[in-house]
């Protein structure tokens, strides 16, 4: 199986290198890594090559083992397709698999997700969805570290992108988990101890939705907003809504926390 795939490669390489101003791109998977992507697409065996078109296979050319006929297979598919050379669009091609890794993200598989985005960005390196994907699963999986160090490593016109807004906000916001259990409660234990106590109410808030427990945030940044809603200078609101944007402005749990806050200040 390892000599099927090093054999291959080298013509794949060579074959698409000559296609490339006809907007052939060739992207490689690592099946064993990304078994979820692999089913997804039912590969039974390596290698497997198949032509994408908009993110979805048009053609199996698994069998297609010299120059010639891989370059037929290509001709036949090219005349048949609507391709512009030089207009091909990556982002298109990796839809579905974006997709899987949005929804492997929702279902709480930060780890996998993370692997899925990081194949995404050798497949699309300029996908800024893709990339806050990737920083977005990190922080889920609890590496924050690595998370701030890709957005780092970004071109620095790119890390302020609004489309990456969600992404940095997830980011900021995990830097105030607690270390422990443990911390966590002295910190829920102190605002309980002095409900008037602004700052003691606003490092729990925080803590807490780094911790996961979003319904207590909220539930203390509401209190908060409803007791003083302008103590330093409006802390307490703006942490609720980088909450809000950090958890995706859509999410049912953000419109039912909105509505509460929308009655808190206009009644």
């Amino acid at each position: 199986m390892v000599r099927a795939v090093q054999a291959l490669t080298p013509l794949l390489e060579k074959v698409v290198g000559e296609y490339a101003d006809k907007g052939v791109v060739l992207a490689k998977l690592n099946v064993d890594e990304e078994q979820f992507i692999a089913a997804q697409f039912q590969v039974r065996s390596i290698p497997t090559v198949y032509a994408l078109f908009q993110g979805q296979p048009v053609a199996d050319l698994t069998n297609a083992r010299s120059e010639s006929q891989l370059k037929a297979m290509l001709d036949q598919l090219l005349e048949k397709l609507p391709i512009v050379a030089g207009e091909a669009e990556p982002a298109q091609d990796i839809a579905p698999i974006l997709a899987m890794g949005e929804d492997v993200l929702a279902a709480g598989d930060g780890q996998r997700a993370a692997g899925i985005f990081a194949q995404l960005i050798e497949m699309a390196p300029d996908n800024l969805e893709v990339h806050s994907g990737h920083l977005r699963a990190l922080v889920a999986a609890g590496m924050v570290e690595e998370a701030r160090a890709a957005l780092d490593a970004l071109p620095e016109e790119l890390r302020g992108d609004p489309a990456l807004a969600q992404a940095r906000n997830q980011l900021e916001l995990a830097a105030n988990a607690p270390q422990d259990d443990g911390e966590l409660a002295a910190l829920r234990d102190a605002a309980a101890a002095k409900p008037d106590d602004m700052e003691a109410q606003f490092a729990f808030a925080q803590a807490a939705f780094a911790a996961g427990t979003r319904d207590e945030a909220a539930d203390t940044l509401l209190a908060m907003i409803g007791a003083d809603p302008e103590w330093n200078d409006g802390a307490a609101k703006a942490k609720l809504l980088q909450i809000f944007e950090a958890v995706g402005l859509e999410d049912p749990w953000v419109a039912a926390t909105r509505r509460k806050l929308s009655l808190l200040l206009f009644g």
